[in-house]
């Protein structure tokens, strides 16, 4: 065959266009197997105080800043400096199990002790507060909906910041399940079904309700909160009746929220909020119920997942940690570096997430609080990087923006 400039430039475009084929297809494979993988965010509003979650009880300066506080001989232990606080009995099997590990001095970038500053930056992935007007999650879920369908969903009465947005993202809040019969769902369906922004939120508001439905199918559920219930005051009568009770609703509420990732056309993304941690009086009656009320939820998410618990990972966040020392009422005020939880079957076996810059008074932050040595971005990094396979260019940019300098945590999962 004589080979003009025609012919080369026809052959040249069938290549290209043969490796962009291919180049597809190896990308949809992939993608598939990334499409199975599931991420459940939840954030312990108040500012969980990282040194009861995860005691550093083998740092020889613990004891002398808790000294009421200190948890020593109750706690579960981890290893030769860390443990778990003793309400938390299912994450510290699923540690033992090389499915659970902590990040014990984390913070965000920014450095603020106000509540409503803190959360600003820890939803919305910005270097400082108000930097951004929609959440990491949200974002997360718009890059990868560029490649296939995601779906996300809110656990909780408001959708949090971290799942606001553009992209779109279904919510549920615990309670009263709607009435499928009712004549009103079907009056605003035919209302609203060639409203292009309307219509489809309402097609995803009745599909979650069923999926809801379809996850309480076993029993009735009892109406349940998406937040920690108010601990008992101290000394009160049925105090451990109370807690029963609140850990038997956040257990059924992980089993629900499993139901609703375990569907066909269940979400990949899930946002969870839990109140109450702030706890500047009285802390030790106050933190064991709300910590004990967590760990049953992730023990409901962990049961009721099965099989595919092996596909999940699941990080715990707060805003900001609490003081290194106790304060004059049996508490702790608003600090800075906390501990992350991160779980999930396909968690590879390790020690602590980042670094440990021990509780010598040289080495608090502004002499009152644990110092940070890990930014938080760097977690959520490589959460996403290596759970749904996020490239740096996203998460540096357009997820986190502006981060380049915080670089994703490696060896997650």
């Amino acid at each position: 065959m004589t080979l003009t400039r025609r012919t080369a430039l026809a052959a040249a475009a069938g290549f290209g266009l043969t490796l962009d084929f291919m180049a597809r297809q190896a990308f949809a494979g992939v993608d598939a197997g990334l499409a199975r993988k599931k991420l459940v965010f939840v954030i312990c509003r108040g500012g969980l105080d990282g040194l009861s979650l995860s005691p550093p009880i083998g740092d020889p300066d613990y004891t002398g800043l808790r000294r009421s506080l200190a948890l020593e001989e109750t706690a579960l232990r981890l290893d030769g400096t860390f443990a778990l606080h003793p309400s938390m009995t299912a994450t510290h099997a699923l540690a033992q199990a090389g499915q659970a590990r902590i990040a014990p001095a984390i913070a965000t970038p920014d450095r603020a002790r106000s509540h409503f500053e803190a959360q600003d930056v820890l939803e919305s992935g910005a270097a400082a507060v108000y930097g951004a007007s929609s959440g990491w999650l949200n974002r997360t879920v718009g890059v990868l909906q560029a490649r296939r369908k995601v779906d996300a969903l809110s656990i909780g009465a408001t959708t949090p910041l971290v799942l606001r947005g553009p992209a779109a993202a279904s919510s549920w809040s615990p309670g009263a399940v709607v009435d499928a019969e009712a004549r009103l769902p079907t009056l605003l369906q035919d209302l609203y079904k060639d409203d292009p922004l309307l219509g489809p939120a309402f097609a995803r508001g009745l599909a979650t309700e069923t999926m809801a439905q379809t996850a309480m199918a076993d029993g009735d559920m009892p109406a349940m909160q998406a937040t920690t219930p108010p601990a008992p005051a101290p000394g009160a009568s049925g105090v451990s009746g109370l807690v029963r009770q609140g850990q038997d609703a956040a257990f059924k509420l992980g089993e629900t929220t499993a139901g609703f990732m375990r569907e066909p056309n269940g979400p990949q993304i899930i946002a969870v909020s839990l109140d109450g941690f702030d706890t500047h009086a009285g802390q030790a009656g106050q933190l064991a119920p709300r910590l004990a009320y967590l760990d049953a939820l992730l023990d409901g998410l962990h049961t009721g997942l099965g099989p595919d618990w092996k596909d999940t990972l699941v990080l715990v966040a707060t805003e900001f940690g609490r003081t290194a020392r106790i304060n004059g009422t049996g508490g702790t005020d608003h600090g800075t570096a906390s501990t992350a939880l991160i779980l999930g079957g396909g968690l590879k076996p390790g020690g602590i997430v980042g670094d440990w810059p021990t509780l010598k008074t040289s080495a608090l932050f502004e002499n009152r609080d644990l110092a940070p040595t890990l930014d938080m971005r760097s977690l959520f990094k490589g959460a996403l990087a290596e759970q749904l396979g996020l490239e740096r260019a996203a998460l540096d940019t357009t997820i986190f923006p502006d981060s380049t300098r915080a670089a994703p945590v490696a060896g997650l999962v």
